[in-house]
């Protein structure tokens, strides 16, 4: 069966396309499979940029697939790339210029940063089919606050791109969306690989703890990192007037 997914990585900045345009890059067992297997690929990687061919980023559930009653549904492959997109080491950036639909929103909001076209427009169609957005809703609540998700998830209603960004379901609207993708890469790369990881992490959980847990959890951190290799090439290249070479 030909590809449905493509990885390319140069330069650190692992692009992961999808390109199954003749069924809106719908969430099959094989795109979810090859969407996996270039995750991997790009675990090295110092940022992750997911983009698509054809006019839609991601239409969710391929229906013909969950329609067959030989196929029992399994939504884990759906989970282990919302997971992996959302706690790997490296900043993760959704580049959209399409409609999304359904699981594609959910696919957006588990990467750190999206980037779309201002014509873009989202729907979160699930119950028109009779089913909820169950999965997808653990990256897109923790964007969201429900009040300001609930009448998309109970109409099905189509949104657009200024609506989403007020909503904090997306980070940037703009004409040029490789341009800014690219300009984004290029600010992530000069970090020090170590300090963004833990930056990823530390915007993923603080928001989770209560202040006393996040204060004790976040000095022991600060202490850590400015203890580390990195934190003194960092600084010796700020005296020095150059660029950091980060360990390993």
């Amino acid at each position: 069966m030909p590809e449905l997914v493509r990885v390319d990585v140069v330069d650190g900045i692992g692009t992961i396309t999808l390109d199954s345009p003749h069924n809106r890059n719908a969430l099959s067992r094989q795109l979810l499979q090859e969407l996996n297997e270039c995750l991997e690929v790009c675990e090295s990687a110092r940022a992750i940029v997911l983009r698509h061919e054809g006019p839609t980023f991601c239409s969710g559930a391929d229906l013909k697939e969950r329609s067959d009653p030989n196929s029992p549904p399994d939504s884990r492959p759906m989970v282990t790339v919302l997971e992996r997109l959302m706690d790997g080491p490296c900043p993760t950036i959704a580049a959209i210029d399409g409609t999304v639909r359904a699981g594609g929103i959910g696919l957006m909001a588990a990467c750190d940063l999206s980037v779309v076209a201002p014509a873009t427009t989202f729907a979160l169609t699930e119950v028109r089919i009779g089913v909820a957005a169950a999965v997808i809703s653990v990256p897109i609540l923790r964007k969201v606050s429900p009040g300001k998700i609930a009448t998309a998830m109970f109409t099905g209603e189509p949104f657009d791109a200024e609506y989403a960004q007020t909503i904090g379901l997306v980070t940037h609207v703009a004409d040029d969306v490789a341009g800014t993708v690219r300009a984004l890469c290029d600010s992530i790369r000069p970090g020090s690989p170590r300090a963004i990881a833990a930056t990823k992490r530390l915007l993923r959980i603080v928001p989770t703890l209560d202040r006393t847990t996040a204060f004790a959890e976040m000095r022991a951190l600060s202490d850590e990192l400015f203890r580390g290799a990195d934190a003194a090439e960092g600084m010796a290249a700020f005296r020095e007037k150059r660029p950091p070479v980060w360990p390993g």
